[in-house]
């Protein structure tokens, strides 16, 4: 771990902050745009969301190869195949509706997706520019950057979506490839250490992964982490769907998700001063509890104000139960442990988010909003017992 106080790690924190917040402004107009784009070239309604299902699927392919790169080259070099797979994912995205192609459109989104999945390594990256003690501030600030991710994102496919008229929503990829190579520019700034060899063996072989994982502080962590990005996925992706079915605008709708992603990042300026006040299993609690009130408002209604508070709920619980389990299984986990530990955290992670997406767009269309809140409620209640019951309560660090 680098410690904070060696000439550079400021710096260094500053650039992996202005990294994250730039590149990471493509994942709202990537809200917007999996949808839209995929109704408008799709061959059928029904595979509409197949795009961003091709999207969580690639993340889900490439978490752990990002993990092992980023373990071997170092987090810079990882951050630029990340940029540089969003760069193409942008200039394939504007062929495909040049071109009126849904299978460029799906592959465009399976490289936006790979992107994605990388730049989810910017928390553990700012975690080793700090002292452990800084380590939940530090992933809670990198986060903030959603914040502005939500404003700046969304305003940016605005301004950018008619470009090409007449063809719709072109000018929104460019704007990706645009805005990606802007965001790799902070990047010049980190000047990380040379990774930490993950074993003295040839590789780290899978009874002494499983060892690992089966530590009550990891298994918690990555529990915690999984369940709460599969939640916020599962409720959150097929939000604009259902609230167009029901009659609602596609402006009250984005507005609504907009919301939703103000909800997720902004209690990032203080969930790291939270976690060194109460610990991170009282922080996960209260995530998983959000989610769970979350989805009981979802399911008691339909109405505009309802669906307003349920993904605003569910925004702050995501924050609360993934800044919590990141915080957990960095301070949970040796140097040595941190590629493979981290690159099989983030694939789970990935995976839970896969089948959720998958999922939600089957279940809403198959049975219905309602439905779709109601079938998390089990999945919360399970992670929640497992952190909650003695003798499976992981230490609190």
């Amino acid at each position: 771990m680098q410690n904070s106080n060696a000439p550079g790690a400021t710096v260094a924190f500053v650039g992996l902050l202005a990294a994250n917040t730039i590149l990471g402004s493509i994942m709202p107009m990537l809200i917007i745009l999996g949808g839209l784009a995929g109704l408008l070239l799709a061959p059928s309604p029904a595979l509409a969301t197949l795009p961003p299902s091709v999207q969580t699927f690639a993340g889900l392919v490439v978490t752990g190869p990002f993990s092992l790169l980023m373990g071997r080259h170092g987090r810079r070099v990882g951050f630029l195949v990340g940029g540089l797979a969003a760069m193409a994912g942008g200039a394939v995205g504007v062929l495909a509706l040049v071109w009126s192609s849904f299978a460029l459109l799906c592959l465009a989104h399976a490289l936006l997706g790979a992107a994605l999945a990388c730049y989810l390594y910017f928390r553990f990256a700012a975690a080793e520019a700090v002292s452990t003690d800084w380590q939940p501030v530090a992933i809670s600030l990198v986060l903030t950057s959603g914040l502005v991710a939500a404003f700046v994102g969304p305003q940016v496919f605005i301004w950018t979506k008619d470009l090409f008229e007449p063809v719709p929503l072109a000018g929104a990829y460019a704007a990706i490839t645009a805005v990606t190579l802007v965001g790799l520019l902070p990047l010049l700034l980190v000047r990380a250490p040379r990774p930490v060899a993950t074993s003295n063996r040839p590789e780290f072989d899978r009874a002494a992964l499983a060892t690992i994982l089966a530590r009550r502080p990891v298994l918690a962590a990555v529990l915690a982490g999984a369940v709460s990005q599969g939640v916020m996925v599962l409720l959150m992706a097929p939000t604009p769907l259902a609230m167009t079915g029901y009659g609602y605008s596609e402006a009250v709708a984005s507005d609504v998700v907009r919301w939703h992603v103000v909800a997720m990042f902004a209690p990032s300026f203080f969930t790291g001063f939270l976690i060194r006040r109460f610990g991170t299993v009282p922080i996960i609690t209260t995530g998983l509890a959000l989610s769970i009130s979350s989805a009981l408002v979802a399911a008691s209604s339909v109405s505009v104000h309802h669906f307003y508070v349920a993904l605003v709920v569910l925004g702050i619980g995501w924050n609360f139960g993934f800044i919590g389990a990141t915080s957990l299984l960095a301070s949970a986990i040796s140097p040595q442990e941190r590629a493979v530990v981290q690159g099989t955290n983030d694939t789970l992670v990935a995976l839970a988010a896969t089948l959720c997406v998958f999922a939600s767009g089957a279940i809403v269309t198959g049975f219905g909003w309602t439905e779709l809140a109601l079938s998390s409620l089990p999945i919360l209640a399970v992670a929640l017992l497992w952190v909650l019951v003695p003798g499976r309560r992981p230490r609190d660090t």
